[in-house]
């Protein structure tokens, strides 16, 4: 009996101790699990966040993971670990990660030009037939499509310089490939078409071959399964009406992802504890291959500069914005959609990672003091993401 009690105590006792665990931020300080989930929560209330994902890394592992609030919150339905969520463009670092793979395998060449390896003209594929009359695709590599240097717009259906909803959808190239970064899906889009051709597979295949599988994200995918049908989160708008992802069963390397913070924050420690990669891969896609001037991020065609970021260095890798600071290298994603907004953001040299994904199209409104309170992070250029926080006034 008394055996049974001192097992009690201390199941007791590490559970408290797990309540009150230390999280370790980028200048050293500490913060407790208790004081994260304080405020996340007053956070959350304060801008109408539906649901949230956290996930920190100390020593390039997870250290603290949780979830928040609901993932169907008309129906109470709460939101856990394992809930699948939507991606968005986190589903570019990823692919750019199983790019790597296939440039490691030596099935692809970073700067070979990609129409070389297509059995066809580019402008002849139907989805690129608005550039029959421009023979800039001829110069299109790898290399751009993952620094974002293609010219190619974001999304042939949003006006490239306005944001705005462009129902005529036509795909041009908006500058002399590889001189300039413009953030570009389709881009994204034209990498996904060589690589499946020239493997005769979908990257939802090669992803579970070189990505899923090994890595043991087993609720992750580029297309819906099944199995996700037990557990989903739903995404809010910011009147809190709900905006159903749609199920996918044709995957879009530029943004159909669908994960969970479990899985997610295990590709993330594969990627800061530099695994499946060899030192030269990993060194290609983590270095800066263009430097950022551009004032915003989207509209993604602008002519408007900025001197703002030159402090840290921002620029971009191959399939991550990366930038520099005292605590030394970063890399960074974003994801967002109509109800989803994620980020994800890697302190290499620390060791030091913070992943948040929300089904609230209000989530970006909460993330820059997230950042700031949970790892010290003042470095992520949140006014270039338009990361504008719910409290923020304009002088």
């Amino acid at each position: 009996m008394k055996f049974k009690i001192l097992l009690a105590l201390l199941f007791l006792s590490n559970l408290t101790f797990g309540q009150n665990k230390q999280i370790t931020r980028l200048n050293g300080s500490q913060i407790s699990s208790s004081e994260i989930d304080k405020t996340v929560k007053r956070l959350m209330d304060t801008a109408n966040v539906q649901g949230l994902d956290l996930a920190i890394l100390n020593n390039k592992r997870t250290v603290f993971i949780k979830s928040y609030g609901y993932k169907n919150k008309p129906k109470n339905e709460l939101l856990d670990t394992s809930s699948v969520m939507y991606g968005a463009s986190f589903s570019k670092a990823v692919f750019a990660y199983l790019t790597m793979k296939l440039v490691q395998e030596k099935i692809i060449d970073l700067d070979k030009p990609l129409y070389k390896y297509l059995s066809k003209p580019i402008s002849e594929y139907e989805y690129f037939s608005d550039l029959k009359s421009d023979d800039k695709w001829k110069l299109i590599t790898a290399r751009m499509c993952l620094s974002h240097t293609t010219g190619l717009p974001n999304v042939r259906w949003l006006h490239p310089t306005t944001g705005v909803e462009d129902t005529l959808g036509v795909i041009r190239i908006y500058f002399m490939p590889g001189t300039k970064y413009a953030y570009s899906g389709e881009g994204l889009k034209l990498l996904q078409l060589v690589e499946e051709e020239i493997t005769n597979k979908t990257v939802e295949d090669l992803a579970i071959e070189k990505v899923f599988n090994p890595i043991g994200m087993k609720r992750t995918g580029f297309i819906w399964h099944k199995e996700f049908d037990d557990n989903f989160a739903i995404g809010h708008l910011e009147n809190g009406a709900l905006n159903p992802k749609k199920k996918r069963t044709t995957p879009v390397a530029s943004g159909s992802l669908v994960t969970t913070i479990s899985d997610y924050s295990k590709f993330i420690e594969t990627v800061m504890q530099q695994k499946g990669l060899d030192k030269k891969m990993y060194s290609e896609m983590l270095s800066p291959q263009i430097k950022i001037y551009s004032k915003v991020q989207f509209p993604t065609i602008t002519e408007e500069t900025t001197s703002e970021n030159k402090a840290i260095n921002l620029s971009y890798g191959l399939g991550w914005g990366l930038l520099k600071c005292k605590y030394g290298r970063a890399f960074f994603k974003e994801g967002h959609d109509d109800a989803w907004r994620n980020y994800n953001i890697n302190f290499i040299d620390k060791g030091i990672s913070i992943i948040i994904m929300t089904n609230s199209a209000n989530g970006e409104l909460i993330f820059k003091e997230l950042l700031e309170t949970l790892i010290g992070d003042t470095f992520t250029p949140w006014k270039w993401q338009t990361y504008f926080p719910y409290n923020y006034k304009t002088k």
